[in-house]
């Protein structure tokens, strides 16, 4: 079984791999169904999703008529706007079929022109503050991608008492000093306010480019194999008291749910240098 921590100020249990939805993008309802009793094998007990993952909260819906009991449930908006972030929550309630969510995180806040306008009179954390008065939501998160984040979620965090923060991890992307100064200011404050750390991109391999795109990844192209695949996780896994969000496609699933499964220890550094030069693993967001 995967081994689980508690997940910051609500206590809860989760599994150290999250179940990432966007694998369900594409998914027909029978093959979101199989993904199902792949997660409850592993016992993973906390879902991430967003209203933009294509299929992925339509899928979801029945599972949570059933099984509702047995996960955290994660969702997300991309509004930036008080109204329309509400009008995004009743949908998911709506398609998740559920009557609260666990986690609502504002997703994707990289832009500071954005960041002002979402943080700001009118903007959609007022929603999200609004639903968690309400009982529509229990905790409240932000997210983000880029070389950016860390320096954005920190601006977030002062502003705003988040529960959650989810952002890019893995060797290559800490081999930048400066994303690895920031990731590590905002890790620090993290550890001092019990917000848990979700990371992303624990397997990316590089930006697909023009090469042929075999895997749902959306904007980076995967390790495959199981060894590297595995060494990816289990660094990734070696930040205390974090959390990995899993692939988003549903074939690397269940290499990376063996993965966690079997983890024990952090990677050295010469392993994973050697895991870079192999694959010729590189930035996902280059050019900073």
């Amino acid at each position: 079984m995967i081994p689980k921590a508690s997940f910051g100020r609500s206590g809860h249990k989760s599994t150290r791999l999250i179940f990432g939805a966007y694998a369900l993008s594409q998914a027909t309802q029978k093959e979101a169904d199989r993904v199902l009793e792949l997660l409850l094998e592993y016992g993973i007990n906390h879902i991430d999703v967003a209203p933009m993952y294509g299929n992925a909260e339509k899928c979801i819906g029945p599972w949570m008529e059933q099984q509702r009991g047995d996960f955290f449930l994660a969702t997300k908006t991309r509004k930036r706007l008080y109204k329309d972030a509400w009008a995004d929550l009743q949908r998911s309630l709506n398609t998740l079929r559920v009557d609260y969510l666990d986690l609502w995180q504002l997703h994707a806040l990289t832009n500071p022109q954005g960041q002002q306008r979402t943080l700001g009179e009118g903007g959609a954390l007022q929603a999200l503050i609004e639903a968690r008065e309400k009982g529509l939501v229990r905790y409240l998160g932000v997210t983000g991608h880029g070389n950016h984040v860390p320096e954005m979620h920190l601006r977030s965090l002062e502003h705003f008492d988040f529960d959650t923060v989810m952002l890019p991890y893995n060797y290559c992307q800490m081999q930048n000093n400066r994303y690895a100064n920031t990731f590590g200011s905002m890790l620090g404050w993290c550890g001092e306010k019990n917000i848990p750390v979700q990371t992303i991109l624990s397997i990316a391999r590089r930006p697909w480019g023009a090469r042929p795109r075999a895997y749902n990844t959306f904007f980076y192209e995967p390790l495959e194999t199981q060894s590297a695949i595995e060494k990816s996780v289990h660094w990734a896994m070696g930040l205390p008291d974090s959390f990995v969000i899993s692939p988003g496609d549903i074939h690397l699933l269940p290499q990376a749910l063996q993965a966690a499964s079997c983890f024990e220890n952090r990677p050295t550094d010469a392993d994973m240098a050697s895991l870079m030069a192999e694959y010729d693993i590189q930035p996902v967001f280059p050019g900073w």
